[in-house]
């Protein structure tokens, strides 16, 4: 899913982008900025789920979190965040653990 925030970071709008299968689902930045682009909306915050219930983030889920922040410089969209849900309330952001955010 990605979340539209608007300047203040509110929530503007959440968006269903891609329902994965068990094991994977393929990421295109396009699809996952068409919202924000249509809405003019300056950021945004990724959010999938690890079915295992682990969310520890993977290496693809660290790779497609580089090509969204690159994506969105050149859109002017920032990428704030990309959340791992797991299961029993447990998550991990991306940006807190600095993993493709500097």
């Amino acid at each position: 899913k990605v979340l539209l925030l608007n300047t203040r970071n509110e929530v503007l709008g959440v968006h269903e982008i891609y329902v994965g299968n068990v094991n994977g689902s393929v990421i295109r930045a396009a699809e996952v900025f068409r919202p924000a682009v249509q809405a003019n909306t300056p950021s945004i915050i990724v959010v999938h789920n690890h079915p295992s219930g682990d969310p520890s983030p993977s290496s693809q889920d660290v790779d497609i979190t580089t090509e969204l922040i690159a994506a969105g410089k050149l859109l002017g969209i920032e990428l704030l965040d990309h959340v791992v849900l797991g299961t029993a309330n447990r998550f991990v952001s991306l940006n807190e653990r600095r993993l493709a955010f500097t």
